[in-house]
């Protein structure tokens, strides 16, 4: 694979799908005291870069291929991105998505008329059974990283970067099989060598950093992440190799900083992404320092089920100390509570939520326990409410969760 390649796929792409915006976001910069700017893939045709590997991958088919169709294998942005070039070609389209996929992405598949088969706990069964259905009928299976003609369309990414920010520096990409991360990296690094490429991962599904030691794909035994568009056990045997060529750092952000960062990117950047597509946030909130500016984080995809999202959106408020939970011990006497809820509203939080405990073998018999639930405005905040309440005499213990 070249670089000429990768250009030949952007050619193949144009009209087809977007030259996504790079949005310049103060907040980040200011972090780090350079530029960062934001490069949407979450604004893409199908709602993430998926759709540019896909439509790549499908246009190559040779007619006896179109002809017998294709499958593919995806938690849901891939699925989009195969449906909507096979229904854009006159393709065929079968999708295998995990039983448990959110409801939007199954919905948006079959919107492009692909036919969906629901099957599988996780995208390795998934994956499996839709590499099995390909070998009984015949069909195409679509790799969603792992193939040349993906990975060069990906890659129409990185062009559009130097295009659009000539003098970045710093490129940050959500990784999860490799595809993107690979891609851009080969159109980045032909062109621009001292740019710095890095790779984001969530810390329950970093299968890179063990793969990269070896020097070969290693499976994780499982992952464990919100992310589940990065949510992949193991490396591609081309990915690996491109990125081993191309890609300076590998680095891994926690849960609480994935939903701190989407929630951030979507209250001061107004852009709405999925959890894979703010890890590469994720990074550069946990260290500002660590990356030379001009920095683009690339937001890969925005496809997030409603549910998912109130309840990101909730655990990242937590992570960010704009909830409070905390257990006090007071006096169970006529209006000790409501002195404490008095403190508590002259320090500023709002009650979201009051239960009391009066059978704790801890508590001494003229005691009760009232556990409260809290809005601060971050931690700072979250702080000063927890002394106040501690100046009034009041014992009072933070607890995790709200």
């Amino acid at each position: 694979m070249r670089l000429s390649d990768v250009r030949d796929a952007a050619a193949l792409l144009a009209g087809i799908t977007r030259v996504t915006p790079v949005e310049t976001s103060r907040w980040l910069s200011d972090r780090v005291g350079s530029p960062v700017l934001l490069k949407a893939e979450n604004l893409q045709r199908t709602g993430s870069f998926k759709s540019r590997g896909a439509y790549v991958r499908l246009a190559r088919l040779t007619v006896d291929e179109r002809a017998r169709g294709v499958v593919a294998a995806s938690a849901g942005n891939h699925a989009q991105g195969v449906a909507l070039a096979s229904h854009l070609l006159g393709i065929r389209a079968t999708v295998f998505m995990p039983a448990g996929v959110p409801t939007p992405k199954e919905h948006a598949t079959r919107g492009y008329g692909a036919d969906v088969v629901l099957q599988g706990a996780d995208f390795q069964q998934t994956l499996a059974a839709a590499q099995e259905f390909a070998a009984e009928t015949g069909a195409v299976f679509i790799h969603p990283f792992d193939h040349e003609d993906v990975i060069l369309g990906q890659g129409t990414v990185g062009l559009e970067i130097l295009d659009q920010v000539p003098d970045v520096r710093t490129v940050l990409v959500p990784t999860g099989g490799g595809g993107l991360l690979a891609g851009i990296g080969l159109a980045i690094k032909e062109t621009r060598p001292e740019v710095r490429i890095v790779g984001v991962q969530a810390a329950g599904a970093a299968s890179f950093p063990a793969s990269l030691n070896a020097g070969q794909p290693r499976t994780l035994p499982n992952t464990q992440t919100m992310a589940d568009g990065i949510a992949v056990a193991r490396p591609g045997d081309l990915t690996l190799p491109l990125v081993e060529d191309y890609v300076d750092d590998i680095v891994t952000v926690s849960e609480e900083s994935i939903s701190h960062a989407l929630l951030l990117t979507l209250e001061r950047a107004k852009l709405l992404v999925e959890p894979a597509g703010a890890v590469g946030v994720a990074a550069l909130l946990d260290d500002p320092s660590a990356f030379e500016g001009p920095v683009v984080v690339v937001l890969s995809g925005g496809n997030i089920d409603p549910r998912l999202l109130a309840k990101v959106i909730r655990h990242g408020l937590a992570a960010g100390g704009r909830y409070l939970g905390l257990d006090i011990t007071l006096r169970d006497a006529p209006g000790a509570l409501a002195r404490l809820l008095q403190v508590v509203g002259e320090a500023g939080g709002n009650v979201l939520d009051v239960g009391h405990v009066r059978t704790n073998p801890l508590l001494l018999i003229d005691e009760v326990e009232v556990h409260l639930q809290l809005e601060t405005r971050g931690e700072a905040h979250a702080a000063s409410v927890v002394d106040a309440i501690r100046a009034e005499g009041f014992r009072a213990h933070p607890v995790a969760g709200v």
